[in-house]
């Protein structure tokens, strides 16, 4: 069982046989719209959200000369540094259940800067919360995203983050629900009886 589509290709490739697909799910009823914390920072708001650390390529999404608030929600080996350096970004550090999920949906684009990960379910979690995504063309985005009217995948994060903006939250919350963990839990099953 693999979770992506690129995952799949790729032991296909390697000439694996019996492959399936096993989907991650999202909890759509923490993740939702209407759950948007009241944050009092300039608009427009463009959110990371996960570990601090050098690997998820935040620098990327730092660097970048963006109108309103750049924020970093998460906890790392990298935090105290980036905070150090980048003293114009709220970094608001770990949070979890209700209180994350209320700073997620407050985003007006959530940013998803690495180029490594090979799901990405935080980009999952903030469609839930009807937040467009940017990101880059690579495994993970390429996987969830759907380019042009849930997020935008491009080379040039900036333009990406910029593009996000115009694009429909409804229709964001309405590709995550493919995502809820009823439906991660069916496709397990479903690929259990063949086995049986």
């Amino acid at each position: 069982m693999v979770a992506t589509p690129s995952k799949q290709r790729l032991l296909e490739h390697w000439r694996f046989k019996n492959i399936v697909r096993w989907s991650r799910g999202v909890d759509t009823d923490l993740f939702r719209p209407e759950n948007r914390a009241g944050l009092n920072v300039k608009r427009p708001l463009f959110v990371y959200t996960g570990r601090v650390a050098v690997e998820k390529n935040i620098e990327a999404f730092l660097e970048l000369d963006l109108p309103g608030t750049r924020c970093v929600i998460g906890d790392g080996p990298a935090l105290e540094e980036l905070k150090n350096r980048y003293t114009d970004v709220l970094f608001t550090g770990y949070k979890f259940g209700q209180d994350l999920a209320s700073h997620v949906a407050a985003a007006d684009v959530f940013v998803f800067p690495s180029h490594t990960d090979t799901f990405g379910l935080v980009m999952l979690e903030a469609m839930a919360s009807g937040v467009p995504v940017a990101a880059y063309p690579v495994t993970g985005p390429v996987d969830v995203v759907t380019h042009g009217e849930t997020g935008i995948l491009d080379q040039d994060l900036h333009k990406a983050a910029l593009q996000a903006l115009e694009l429909d939250r409804d229709r964001c919350r309405q590709e995550a629900m493919k995502y809820t963990w009823q439906a991660a839990s069916q496709q397990f099953m479903s690929n259990l009886v063949p086995a049986c």
